[in-house]
């Protein structure tokens, strides 16, 4: 008889076999083309099975997203580091802020269907607060790093600006909404709005929270 280590080792691979699927057929076909009957023939598993790890379609997005969230607040973090060597001096924040917006954008390019669990469809995942899963802290908390310098004051706020404006450039650059050969310099410019008026002294400044 399998020891409960073994049962909940192959639980666990269970879980992980459906999540990749389902992402890997997201990716492929896109989210309409993953349903649980889908699944279960391409995992093997009965949809009972299926409904055993996971409650619906949606829990599943969500946990390609948790899986989004953890590659994405790894390759911010290393572009940050390495765009922005030396951040004591503020040339070099600016450095770390521009490598982390590219970085970022081509995350959105190259997994448009995580980033469209992460950020677009609907989900039970609670962002910004206390109760957020720590791989969606980690991932605003990387963004939050890089515009920190450049904040005179609210630096949270100034984060989900900068960061909005970010989703609002990879969904609009994904539709091809926008001018294809124009995209680094969007990108440069939104950094810029930001690092200019601290480089020329003046500061991007917002009240300070109670």
């Amino acid at each position: 008889m399998p020891t409960q280590p073994r049962r909940e080792r192959a639980r666990e691979e269970r879980r992980d076999l459906i999540v990749r699927t389902a992402r890997d057929l997201a990716e492929t076909e896109g989210w309409e083309a993953v349903t649980t009957r889908r699944l279960a023939e391409a995992v093997d598993y009965s949809q009972p099975v299926l409904y055993g790890h996971f409650k619906n379609m949606d829990a599943i997005a969500a946990a390609v997203a948790l899986e989004g969230f953890v590659e994405l607040a790894a390759t911010l973090r290393d572009a940050r580091l390495s765009g922005g060597r030396g951040r004591d001096e503020v040339g070099t924040a600016a450095d770390g802020l521009r490598a982390l917006a590219r970085a970022y954008l081509d995350y959105a390019a190259e997994h448009p269907a995580v980033y469209e669990a992460m950020f677009v469809r609907r989900t039970d995942l609670v962002f910004g607060g206390a109760e957020s899963p720590e791989a969606l802290k980690a991932g605003f908390g990387e963004i939050l790093a890089g515009v920190t310098p450049f904040a005179g004051g609210d630096a949270e706020t100034l984060t989900e600006v900068f960061w909005s404006a970010l989703h609002g450039q990879a969904t609009l650059n994904q539709g091809a909404r926008l001018r294809g050969q124009q995209r680094t310099a969007r990108v440069d410019l939104l950094v810029d709005l930001l690092v200019v008026p601290v480089v020329d002294g003046g500061g991007a400044s917002f009240p300070a929270q109670d």
